[in-house]
């Protein structure tokens, strides 16, 4: 029998003296229940203990173990417990972790760093604003820069419906087409018709770029939807081409303002909150909803799929290419920052404030 099943002599041995006794094995069992060898865990009663240091997800085992700086497969926590003196293999590791309720589990964003004391009270401020604006049947638009895109054959993430087994085929690796480059798509929000401008820059991403932005929405839809306008309130994020500290946002913005007349109020969101900025979940991401699975080949591909852009709530888009070259590193001097007739808010001058007309401003 040993020879034609491949067990062992001795095991056979003692299934023949169960059997003898009278015990009858358990429905699906061939031997009896708790027969057989026994886990690692049953007769090492350090093994989870010494898992659980290995596995702790706050100091991840003793700061001199290597495997503080590792990601912790279970291979690797075998291999630490057999150095420490544990018999034990990958799949007993497994086993264990699930058993004490671990699972494999991906990062989750939901922490925003460092909270700015007057983080509410500048949204509240923020609110207020806007609301006034909007009720006196002034402009409030929210700005911001979309990430850079390759342009060319490259993957762009999500899937569209097509014939099956005809994928479109694109480059396996993303580097970049040197005659096609990359592009900035800066969009204006109009938070009040639910209307929305996108310049596609082919230079650097700005501050001349981001207020020659503003300026194309003002000439090709605002002071059509606005003909009686005398202030425009601007909501951006604190850094960025549009940061509250950029000195040549400012010294763009008092240009624009000595063009249109316009006296522009400008209102920063607190540090580190750029995601609760209007345009980001209103208008960037029905875009990226609308080119999902799509390689952006060329400059007109970008054009047509932002313009094309629309929701059920009645989002409309333009959207043009813009060739100018915008260089970086512009230095402002002191000079032309006292030009500015820059009029700080009470509350936070420094993240909310208006900025005059050169004729207004020497008239009040």
């Amino acid at each position: 029998m040993a020879r034609a099943t491949g067990a062992s002599r001795m095991t056979i041995a003692k299934g023949i003296a169960e059997l003898e006794s009278g015990a009858s094995p358990g429905v699906g069992r061939i031997r009896r229940a708790g027969a057989g060898r026994k886990r690692e865990v049953d007769w090492d009663p350090e093994l989870r203990p010494a898992l659980v240091r290995l596995a702790e997800p706050v100091t991840r085992g003793d700061p001199q173990s290597p495997l503080r700086w590792t990601s912790l497969s279970t291979r690797r926590l075998a291999r630490a417990l057999q150095e420490a003196g544990h018999s034990t293999s990958h799949r007993m590791v497994a086993v264990l972790l699930h058993e004490m309720g671990y699972s494999l589990q991906g990062n989750s964003k939901t922490r925003e760093g460092i909270s700015h004391p007057d983080r509410d009270a500048q949204f509240q401020y923020i609110n207020r604003c806007v609301t006034a604006q909007m009720a006196a049947g002034q402009p409030a638009i929210s700005v911001d820069t979309k990430k850079k895109e390759l342009v060319g054959d490259f993957k762009n993430g999500g899937r569209e419906w097509r014939p099956k087994g005809t994928p479109e085929r694109v480059r396996v690796h993303d580097f970049m087409i040197e005659e096609l480059g990359k592009v900035a798509p800066y969009g204006v929000y109009d938070l009040a018709r639910n209307q929305g401008w996108v310049s596609v820059g082919i230079s650097h991403d700005t501050a001349a770029f981001a207020v020659a932005s503003i300026g194309r929405w003002w000439r090709r839809m605002g002071q059509t939807a606005y003909p009686k306008a005398r202030t425009l309130l601007v909501t951006a994020d604190a850094g960025g081409s549009n940061g509250s500290r950029n000195r040549l946002w400012k010294v763009e913005l008092q240009r624009l303002a000595d063009k249109t007349g316009l006296a522009i109020s400008v209102c920063h969101l607190p540090p580190g909150t750029s995601k609760w900025n209007k345009i980001e979940h209103r208008m960037f991401a029905f875009i990226s909803q609308n080119w999902r699975g799509r390689p952006l080949l060329t400059h007109a591909t970008i054009v047509s799929l932002i313009a094309g852009t629309t929701t059920t709530t009645g989002l409309k888009i333009r959207c043009e290419l813009d060739r100018k070259t915008y260089p970086k590193g512009v230095k402002v001097t002191d000079e032309s920052m006292a030009s500015i007739h820059l009029e700080p808010s009470v509350f936070h001058g420094d993240w909310n404030y208006t900025i005059w007309p050169a004729t207004i401003r020497r008239r009040k």
